[in-house]
């Protein structure tokens, strides 16, 4: 027997042992707010919705979710929406069900979801979870977002002779290391050779599913899809409090520090102070990449005496003659980078981190700076800079961190000239994703039906 069958079999005998902790474990997390008040069963692949007759293609995605794997903290979910969309409009008689693992990340896409495209949380990767929700909704295809290797459900899919698909693949760097040990990667083979489609997002992540042993000819580029998820929001409408703010800051200097991890705030905050000494008429929006962070952040500032204006409660500036600007609030960021030029992204100014979606902020035309912890966003940021070295700043310490923004602060010319660039970069290296992703799905997933 294959040592990536054993392993699987381990697995499987593994996760049908711990059903009733999981089961225990997810109530708790029902307790706590964590999961839905009602739909919660879900999670154990009791459906809460009728399958409709017909085709039925599932698009799952973690986003901001809980997995047997540890917690994973990304946009899969948004990522997938263009795809779902373009699926509708090439397959209306196709019924898409999505699906995400929290309440959060429900919220955040909610809204975005096509008229008719279906939504459950998804199942635990157990076998009993599993084998009930197939054997519901009997998907046509299974269309998984970016890194998520689930072997119960990826071996059931298989033996059931469902088409599987990986779109915008990529592992991390420690989640690469796992599966190529000597213990995993048998298992990694085995999982990937039942892809039909791989769709790395990158170069470097296909060479590393080439070393996890994915057959080749299931490896095909179509683009990063983190860029193309911004475009559905880039003419949408403002919200009448962002319309008030934009009138608020007309008259002063602002720029944003968004998906700050815990710690960075006070890289920020200590920029920010330095600024004031030139800029006295500069406002920081902070943007926490979790809501209670940002609540945190604004009681620590008010204890230390200084005013902060706070999103949630409707604060404004200039009553309180503040000039921070802490938001939290989740769903509201692409609106916030119409606010500011200038956009300094979070979750790259500690070697622990792994930076986050760039482009979002270059779609709103913002000057773009960053620091150089970028892990899964190194492939932009290299393709951005090799576009236009001015679409992308990258920053090693605070020093140069202050330094970049003063510049911009001063000189409208360059600030000008950075946002152009990084716009104009963005709208190339965005265009054509869908088009190469549907592609690829209707020739290796739908088979050209």
């Amino acid at each position: 027997m294959e040592l990536g069958v054993i392993v699987y079999r381990l697995y499987r005998a593994l996760t049908y042992s711990v059903s009733p902790l999981l089961h225990l474990h997810m109530r708790w997390r029902r307790l706590r707010g964590l999961e839905h008040i009602s739909r919660w069963p879900e999670r154990f692949g009791c459906p809460s919705a009728v399958r409709p007759p017909g085709s039925l293609v599932w698009f799952h995605a973690v986003s901001l979710g809980f997995s047997l794997w540890g917690w994973c903290l990304s946009g899969e979910g948004m990522a997938a929406i263009p795809v779902i969309r373009r699926c509708n409009d090439m397959k209306p008689d196709l019924t898409i069900l999505m699906t995400t693992t929290t309440v959060s990340a429900f919220e955040v896409i909610k809204n975005q979801l096509p008229t008719g495209v279906l939504h459950q949380f998804a199942p635990l990767d157990t076998p009993v979870a599993i084998d009930r929700f197939l054997g519901y909704w009997k998907p046509n295809a299974i269309i998984i977002m970016e890194n998520e290797l689930w072997p119960n459900l990826i071996m059931s899919a298989a033996q059931l002779l469902i088409p599987l698909a990986l779109l915008n693949a990529r592992m991390s760097a420690k989640s690469f290391n796992r599966w190529s040990s000597p213990l995993f990667l048998p298992l990694a083979s085995l999982l990937l050779s039942k892809f039909s489609l791989i769709a790395p997002l990158s170069t470097l992540q296909g060479i590393h599913f080439q070393l996890l042993q994915a057959p080749p000819f299931v490896i095909n580029f179509a683009g990063d899809l983190k860029y193309v998820e911004n475009k559905l929001h880039v003419s949408s409408g403002t919200s009448e409090s962002i319309r008030d703010l934009i009138v608020e800051l007309s008259e002063m200097k602002v720029w944003i520090a968004s998906s700050l991890h815990r710690g960075e705030e006070e890289v920020i905050l200590g920029v920010h102070s330095l600024l004031l000494q030139s800029h006295p008429d500069s406002v920081v929006i902070i943007v926490p990449r979790h809501p209670h962070h940002g609540q945190q952040i604004a009681q620590k500032l008010r204890k230390d005496g200084q005013k902060v204006a706070l999103r949630s409660q409707n604060e404004k500036l200039t009553s309180r003659k503040t000039n921070i600007y802490v938001v939290d609030t989740l769903g509201e960021l692409r609106e916030f980078y119409r606010v500011a030029p200038i956009a300094v992204i979070g979750g790259s100014f500690f070697p622990e981190l792994t930076g986050h979606n760039l482009s979002e902020a270059a779609a709103a035309g913002c000057a773009v700076i960053t620091g150089c912890h970028v892990g899964h966003f190194s492939h932009m940021v290299k393709a951005m800079q090799q576009a236009n070295p001015l679409s992308i700043t990258q920053v090693s310490t605070k020093l140069e961190l202050k330094e970049a923004i003063d510049l911009l602060l001063s000189n409208p010319e360059i600030l000008e000239a950075r946002q152009r660039a990084s716009k104009e970069v963005y709208e190339s290296l965005s265009s054509c994703i869908i088009s190469n992703t549907w592609n690829l799905l209707n020739l290796h997933i739908f088979r050209g039906k």
